[in-house]
């Protein structure tokens, strides 16, 4: 009877089967089984956004064929603009557990500033929106100091501002409730009119795919070099190239209607900028990391009051700009800009795309997405002449499916160790 004995392996040897190991970590059953396993662990992603927003287009489009035309759908991302930079500063202050309730009567308050200043008082209009922006970074640090420092909780000091904000909308606005824009000013044009030349937006389409290869390219060269596994090289060119096609296509179809609204565009780079914030910088970091433990951040050396801090004056100012391009829209500051569903909307866009109520999950993507899945009920409900109250019901109803996702995907989450 022959015995083996169990040799150590050389460092040769060890070298080799790692290689085999991320080889087979890289093939694209490989990646394709640990996505899988992402779903079934909670980590959905934006799958319930995605699939939200084809069932409601062939919904609406069966029952109203108006509703996919080219310049329907322009018109729609020229009203997502407005409550999309609304919904930014809500992912912001939601990434940390926290809420802002006075985000609409900000923006209203934003709009009666713009008006009084620039068409009553004569003021340039760079200088009205600079004092309006600079009134909305006010009302923000206000309410971190109210939260941070004397520990009243981020729900009743904002719907305290609320209030408050509402009552200086009225009084600045004074016994005329309402102040008209001139039509042809750039303010105006740019909120009503103003599209992206044909060349200018296919350019555009074609840079998230290119980004993305190239970042791609960058990581897996890194990964490869440190003996990791990473995306096989097939699959990354594959999402590239579906990616730009999808965006291509779509620039396509808008240029058939009026084209790419510039508002839009200049919220897509607001995005894009706050998203690379969360996710590449110190400071976004810091975000994630108070919204999913306060405590254990702050041990760690996170300075939790100024995170707290850049939130709430970062929501202020996104909700004061969202206020100045719906005056922009509307071409009027008048008493009602600000109420109504401004608030339903802006929280309901952030939670639908897919940002945690109960903070330290989310992405600036969550604004983009949920305020399209929005915008698209609303406009085809519009085209559908059905009222108003049906319209607040089906929000509503959204709004509690995705909340009711989100638990349930935190509580899977959380007992497969991965919250």
């Amino acid at each position: 009877m022959t015995t083996t004995t169990n040799k150590p392996l050389s460092p040769e040897t060890r070298l080799d089967r790692s290689d085999e190991r991320v080889s087979h970590q890289d093939t694209l059953s490989g990646l394709l089984r640990a996505y899988i396993t992402r779903i079934k662990t909670g980590d959905l992603g934006m799958i319930p956004v995605v699939l939200g927003l084809i069932i409601i287009s062939i919904v609406f489009t069966v029952l109203n064929p108006i509703y996919l035309a080219p310049n329907n759908l322009v018109n729609m991302l020229f009203d997502c603009a407005t409550v999309g930079f609304i919904s930014l500063g809500i992912v912001c202050v939601l990434l940390l557990g926290e809420i802002d309730l006075s985000v609409g009567s900000m923006s209203g308050l934003a709009s009666a500033i713009i008006g009084v200043l620039w068409v009553n008082q004569g003021w340039p209009i760079v200088g009205a929106i600079a004092v309006a922006l600079a009134v909305g970074a006010a009302v923000g640090l206000l309410y971190a100091q109210l939260y941070s420092r004397l520990g009243m909780p981020s729900f009743v000091a904002t719907l305290a501002g609320l209030l408050a904000l509402l009552g200086m909308q009225l009084y600045i606005l004074g016994p005329s409730g309402s102040i008209n824009l001139p039509y042809v000013s750039p303010l105006v044009r740019f909120g009503q009119v103003l599209v992206m030349p044909g060349w200018l937006a296919h350019l555009f389409a074609l840079l998230p795919g290119v980004l993305m290869l190239v970042l791609g390219l960058r990581t897996r060269t890194r990964r490869t070099q440190a003996n990791l596994s990473c995306e096989p090289l097939g699959s990354l060119w594959a999402r590239s190239i579906f990616m730009t096609a999808v965006f291509e296509f779509m620039v396509f179809y808008l240029n058939i209607g009026r084209g790419v609204p510039w508002v839009f565009g200049l919220f897509i780079l607001v995005v894009v900028m706050l998203n690379y914030a969360l996710k590449r910088t110190k400071w976004g970091r810091s975000m994630f990391a108070v919204g999913g433990n306060r405590e254990a951040a702050r041990r760690s050396g996170i300075n939790v009051r100024r995170i707290y801090i850049s939130a709430f004056m970062i929501c202020s100012v996104l909700a004061t700009t969202g206020g100045i391009l719906a005056a922009s829209r509307l071409a009027s500051a008048s008493q009602q800009a600000g109420t109504g569903d401004v608030n339903l909307n802006a929280i309901a866009a952030a939670v639908i795309g897919g940002t945690s109520l109960f903070g330290g999950r989310g992405s600036a993507y969550s604004a983009l997405l949920g305020i399209i899945v929005i915008q698209c009920i609303s406009n085809g409900l519009t085209l559908l002449n059905l009222p108003s109250s049906l319209r607040y019901m089906i929000t509503g109803g959204v709004l509690a499916i995705a909340v009711i996702v989100d638990s349930m995907a935190r509580r899977s989450r959380v007992s497969h160790g991965r919250a």
